[in-house]
């Protein structure tokens, strides 16, 4: 396979300096090869010339919390629908994040090592998966689909093969369930240290496991396979017993005190935000039969949940992007970006934390995440300037070339 040239574009390469205005990156096979100034590098008229017209190019952007297997229904059309109909879905949904500029996600429950496989071998377009397998929850924590009628719906059906019930009590309990999800192929082990919004029978700051099964869980994870823990963590107390048990990343990050900050950074935990999707519960409310106790509750936090990611950010806690992406629809990803400036990021900082930092949270930072000779070569063209109009990346149309692995996936800038 021959050479690739990337030319004619402001060059955004994840590290967080300046953009070069007249940007050249390339590539051969699925390797970098270059990336910096057009003057720095002499091409040899063997390449195949992309022409980026003027635009932006980015690394393939990263999203560090997603849900490829569904996007929220209400319980009759879950009900409804035959099991093996969501894997279809989920091909649908992934496309639509590839299509988005979105090259590698970390599934937060619900993907399976079927659908990663599928992705890898090419049976259908997808961005790179890091999977959970399912989350660890207690019994009538967040996650345990029992309702106040004594019936179970869950949000994705669990205990399949190669998908294991995630409740467990105790500390030999979640010692054995950590077991079972790596058995299943977990690269990294979600656990619900909270209660959450979309939850009946919970609330974001009840918190779940106790310490020492958090630690156990962290323990298990790392010594044996090696392996992250991230936490589904809003209310403050569950947030500071998770950093404490050495989990990697706080996922959402609701009620985050100045306690909490200060242990985050002597750790050096990251911050997984999801500012989507409590705004997204509240927008699609009535088209897809939210519950009414997880709108109420969205409308509870929607604030808070601002005020202690800016409080977080200004700390200079490690943030990473990642939207919650099915709570609201798949490809719709990058509006995160612009609501991650509203709360005081730079348009710079919103795309280092969609790059840079998100590789680094998914511990793939040596492969993506940055625009730099060896590495892999996912890289995304999009129309304008980012950085003066940051919103604009959340129109799908803005992105007009992906290229993931050395392949290219999309592109509406040369046909």
């Amino acid at each position: 396979m021959g050479k690739t040239a990337i030319k004619n574009g402001r060059l955004i390469d994840g590290l967080g300096g300046q953009p070069v205005s007249d940007g050249l990156v390339v590539f051969e096979g699925n390797t970098l090869l270059y990336a910096g100034e057009a003057e720095g590098y002499t091409l040899t008229g063997d390449e195949t010339i992309v022409d980026a017209g003027g635009g932006t190019i980015l690394p393939g952007l990263i999203d560090a919390h997603v849900h490829v297997m569904m996007e929220f229904e209400g319980v009759q059309k879950r009900l409804e629908t035959p099991f093996s109909y969501r894997f279809y879905q989920a091909a649908q949904y992934m496309r639509k994040t590839l299509y988005a500029g979105i090259t590698s996600v970390r599934d937060a429950l619900g993907a399976d090592l079927g659908v990663k496989k599928a992705v890898e071998e090419g049976l259908i377009a997808g961005p790179r998966l890091q999977l959970s397998i399912n989350a660890l929850t207690i019994t009538g924590g967040h996650g345990d689909g029992y309702t106040t009628s004594g019936q179970t719906v869950e949000l994705l059906q669990a205990n399949y093969p190669g998908m294991p019930d995630g409740r467990a009590d105790g500390v030999e309990e979640v010692r054995k369930k950590v077991r079972e999800m790596l058995r299943a192929g977990a690269e990294v082990i979600k656990v619900h240290a909270t209660g959450g919004v979309l939850s009946p029978t919970d609330h974001p700051e009840f918190t779940q496991f106790s310490l020492e099964e958090l630690k156990v869980i962290v323990e298990e994870a790392r010594f044996r396979k090696g392996v992250r823990v991230m936490a589904h963590a809003q209310g403050a107390e569950g947030i500071k017993q998770a950093v404490r048990a050495g989990i990697h990343s706080i996922e959402h990050g609701i009620f985050l005190d100045d306690e909490a900050i200060d242990l985050m950074k002597e750790n050096g935990t990251f911050l997984v935000p999801t500012l989507l999707a409590p705004v997204s519960v509240l927008e699609l409310a009535e088209e897809s039969g939210m519950p009414d106790s997880a709108v109420e509750k969205s409308k509870e936090v929607i604030e808070i949940h601002k005020e202690s990611v800016a409080k977080a950010h200004k700390a200079g806690v490690k943030i990473a992007m990642g939207t919650d992406a099915g709570v609201m629809p798949h490809g719709l990803n990058l509006r995160e970006l612009e609501l991650m400036t509203d709360v005081g990021m730079t348009p710079m900082e919103a795309i280092v934390a969609t790059t840079k930092t998100a590789a680094e949270c998914l511990g793939w930072e040596d492969k993506v995440g940055t625009l730099e000779k060896g590495k892999l070569a996912d890289i995304v063209i999009v129309k304008g300037n980012p950085i003066e109009d940051i919103a604009s990346l959340a129109d799908t149309d803005t992105i007009q070339y992906v290229v993931k692995d050395g392949k290219v996936e999309k592109d509406t800038l040369t046909k």
